[in-house]
């Protein structure tokens, strides 16, 4: 079956984590990407030189290209006036300084989508400031709900901004404007930053801070760790289980599983003067058996209580990764078993010169040919 993105081109200028994640996601619904890379001295050769640090490479190709050079600047140029998506994953103004700015290339492709992914937002107090995924998190306001009452906000890693405010929000931005163009006929400039990416992820965390569910400071309210009943246990062998029971229904289960008191504690529950104590009873209870005891107990009941399994348990019994969202009548192309745990990466120049040749029908020597590491465009060459 044909996945939904097939035929769909993508160039990549490369990055690293939230665009070459918002690419992934094209890719593996059927996207050709490209990914350019910056010039190497054994890219394009019989031996290519080591994958560079993206790890999210399935199912791309690279070329180098230097694009501080006119050769390669029009090599890039004659590209991207026949593809369907730019991504563009670098600071305001630095396409511009390339002389690429989004207004030249769509005169010249006027079907073109020019994906712009930003930290901060491209105008305003932090809009020529580096920046990281925690630092988005820190200017958007979510950061100041997450973490424990007793210690400072935590970043949970770079999943927030990066990934889900950024990459996922971009790829969701190309998908509205080739939805968009099936209409116009028409590219566009599509701008993300990661800022309003996890604002808008944490619209009912803001919402919630004007009822009860949130209004506490942060490590005291239902979902952020105050709760004894949304919250992790240590076993009695080092590891955890999650508990979820947020619904009375569902508590009940909780506690019976434990062996606790279950009328006693449905009715403490309401009270939150009593959650320290019921934590501290939860832990100890909790710590009574291992991980796996406990996941025995709770295991096809409505109790919410899971195990907490790492990623070299879930590798180790061969778990399948799959795509995010299956198409009946499209699906996308799937999670490879052995690519589902490790990435192989991908060297600059890796594979790039076949999809060019794929696109265009482009070969070495009549319409490309590589110069100090990177490839430059025939000036016969045909497009």
């Amino acid at each position: 079956m044909r996945p939904p993105l097939e035929g769909v081109r993508v160039v990549e200028l490369a990055g690293l984590a939230p665009a070459p994640f918002a690419s992934l996601l094209l890719a593996d619904y059927g996207a050709s990407v490209l990914r350019v890379d910056r010039p190497h001295p054994l890219a394009h050769s019989h031996t290519l030189p080591g994958p560079t640090a993206d790890l999210l490479t399935r199912r791309k190709t690279s070329i180098a290209v230097d694009l501080k050079s006119p050769g390669g600047l029009a090599l890039l140029e004659s590209i991207l006036g026949h593809v369907d998506v730019l991504l563009d994953p670098f600071r305001p103004g630095v396409l511009e300084s390339l002389s690429l700015s989004p207004e030249h290339l769509l005169e010249k492709n006027p079907r073109l989508i020019v994906a712009r992914l930003t930290g901060f937002r491209s105008v305003g107090p932090y809009a020529s400031m580096a920046g990281h995924d925690i630092n988005y998190l820190a200017v958007s306001g979510i950061l100041s709900q997450l973490g424990r009452s007793e210690g400072p906000p935590y970043a949970p890693a770079n999943i927030l901004a990066d990934f889900a405010g950024g990459g996922l929000m971009c790829a969701f931005g190309i998908l509205l404007a080739l939805f968009e163009r099936t209409a116009s006929g028409k590219g566009q400039v599509v701008e993300n930053n990661m800022v309003d990416g996890v604002s808008y992820l944490g619209s009912m965390m803001r919402y919630a801070r004007k009822t009860k569910l949130w209004d506490q400071p942060r490590g005291n309210n239902l979902l952020d760790g105050g709760c004894p009943w949304y919250d992790v246990y240590e076993c009695k062998d080092g590891a955890y289980m999650a508990v979820g029971a947020l619904e009375p229904q569902f508590f009940r289960r909780l506690v019976e599983g434990l062996g606790l008191p279950a009328e006693d504690l449905m009715v403490q529950r309401e009270d939150r003067a009593s959650w320290p104590t019921m934590r501290a009873l939860f832990r100890s209870r909790f710590l009574e058996r291992t991980q796996k005891s406990w996941a025995n107990v709770f295991d096809g009941t409505d109790a919410c209580c899971t195990p907490v399994l790492e990623q070299q348990q879930l590798e180790e019994a061969e778990y399948g990764q799959s795509l995010p969202v299956h198409l009946r009548n499209s699906p996308g192309l799937g999670v490879e078993r052995d690519k589902a745990w490790a990435s192989p990466g991908l060297a600059p120049g890796a594979g790039g010169i076949r999809t060019l040749n794929r696109w265009f029908g482009w070969t070495i020597g009549r319409d490309l040919k590589v110069f100090d590491g990177g490839l430059i465009k025939v000036d016969a060459a045909r497009l």
